[in-house]
């Protein structure tokens, strides 16, 4: 019986290094992580990118769509059949149909494969057959990606830190009276338990609507079918000067413990270190219009979460042994369309300058990384806005409470990033000399030409940066 398993484990280990060495020597695959934080269109950004991918016409700046080295571009199954396929059609539908609508966010994670036939270039060109390259878009929540944090951290710990960072929020209040009021020591009493959870959960629930980015155990917001289980029914306590057995802290911290090893790790052992390249999207703008602290709150969670990552640089015999790092990672501002064109470098300079430390980090450790501004499917039009007789670069789109168009100027971004993280840093309660509007728009009806896809800025780029050296 050992034998006949070694044997059919030697069986399996060279059949999976033949798949591996096909893979590696005639087709090749990337895995392209796409995450970002609550309200960053991490779903239309797939969406569009699918979209401009198969319908090149707007995408001037993806170099081998430009050299006309790509003779088709196609939708497959994707690999992984235990996933749920990302519903690219039904999306596309929403955005492009003749009411259209912002598809619903991200709630699990989902996986599409993208394939492009392409011809080589170079001096043998010519005596080469052209290549496929498959590449497996992952989609998964941000809310996730913040949970990666936990793994360092024991209960005590992430107690203190979080008890410590919830004490100066107003959606936090009632959950802090009641963990401060609590006896960690007691005995477990499952009813109080669930109260304090139910509280926690609450708090996360009214930070998310409120656009804090730094809500985690992210399970708690999207549980899926842990809905009610103990792995998600713990809170953040202080620590007593007692923890005898059976008691209300020790039963917290065996859960957060439960968490780290069944929800946590299987995500990232299976999907998440996996991955070749990823992109992050941020809501900037979203971020300055909350006012500085919700700046910081993103400065902060953005150099901690690429802590998460393992970048750096991928060989052909680490890829063969299994051992992937992540080598590029893109930081995108969205809603470029928010702003007229001419504040897009200083969303860019800002954007960068926001992620400074983590991407100090990243590139330290090999990976390459990228700041830039986007808008993965533009809602608006750019106009000129008079106020008080001076001209201001503003957009036009249709409101998406009312249905009605209007027009926005937001407000004049600085050109000098630390205008405004100087102050976010510091505390500051709000912007001194400055407000900074944002609106909500509906997608624009769209008329497509032929070979077309759904208008975007700077998506080319983005696409360029993240896979064009493999193309």
């Amino acid at each position: 019986m050992a034998f006949s398993g070694l044997t059919d484990g030697i069986s399996r280990g060279i059949e999976g290094a033949g798949a591996t060495l096909s893979e590696t020597f005639l087709d090749t695959t990337l895995r392209l992580g796409v995450t970002g934080l609550s309200r960053a269109g991490k779903t239309v950004f797939i969406t569009a990118l699918v979209a401009n991918l198969l319908q090149r016409g707007r995408m001037p700046q993806f170099k081998a769509q430009a050299e006309g080295r790509i003779d088709a571009v196609y939708l497959q199954p994707q690999p992984d059949v235990t996933l749920p396929r990302f519903d690219y059609e039904g999306h596309l539908a929403a955005l492009t149909g003749d009411a259209p609508r912002w598809p619903a966010s991200t709630r699990a994670i989902s996986e599409l494969r993208l394939s492009f036939r392409v011809r080589p270039s170079g001096l043998f060109a010519s005596w080469k057959s052209p290549r496929t390259l498959h590449l497996d878009i992952v989609d998964y929540p941000g809310e996730w990606l913040l949970d990666l944090g936990l793994l360092d951290q024991s209960y005590d710990q992430w107690s203190d830190a979080t008890l410590a960072r919830l004490a100066k929020r107003p959606e936090a209040a009632d959950f802090i009276a009641f963990a401060r009021a609590e006896d960690g020591a007691l005995r477990l009493d499952e009813g109080r338990l669930r109260a304090l959870s139910d509280s926690f959960t609450a708090y996360l629930t009214a930070a998310r609507d409120a656009g804090r980015v730094d809500v985690t155990p992210g399970r708690f917001l999207l549980p899926g079918d842990l809905a009610g289980s103990p792995v998600l029914t713990f809170a953040p306590l202080p620590k007593p000067a007692h923890t005898p057995r059976a008691c209300l802290w020790r039963e917290m911290e065996r859960r957060f413990e439960a968490y780290k090893s069944r929800v946590v790790r299987p995500f990232f052992r299976d999907h998440f270190a996996r991955i070749d390249r990823q992109i992050v999207l941020i809501d900037v703008l979203g971020a300055i219009h909350q006012g500085p602290r919700a700046v910081e709150d993103l400065r902060r969670t953005m150099a901690d979460v690429l802590a998460s990552f393992r970048p750096g640089r991928n060989g052909w015999l680490t890829g063969l042994l299994g051992g992937r790092r992540v080598e590029r990672i893109l930081f995108a501002a969205t809603k470029a369309d928010h702003l007229h064109h001419e504040q897009h470098p200083a969303l860019t300079a800002i954007t960068a300058a926001l992620l400074a430390e983590a991407k100090s980090r990243a590139d330290f450790s090999g990976a390459r990384t990228e700041a830039l501004s986007l808008a993965s499917l533009r809602a608006t039009v750019e106009e000129t806005a008079l106020r008080d007789g001076e001209s201001l670069p503003a957009v036009r789109g249709t409101l998406l409470a009312t249905g009605k168009p209007a027009v926005m100027y937001p407000g004049l971004l600085p050109a000098d990033p630390a205008r405004l993280l100087s102050p976010a840093r510091e505390g500051a309660e709000a912007w001194l000399d400055a407000d900074y509007d944002l609106m909500a728009f509906a997608p624009a009806r769209l008329t497509l030409k032929p070979g077309e896809g759904p208008p975007h800025i700077r998506l080319d780029r983005a696409v360029q940066f993240l896979i064009g050296d493999r193309l």
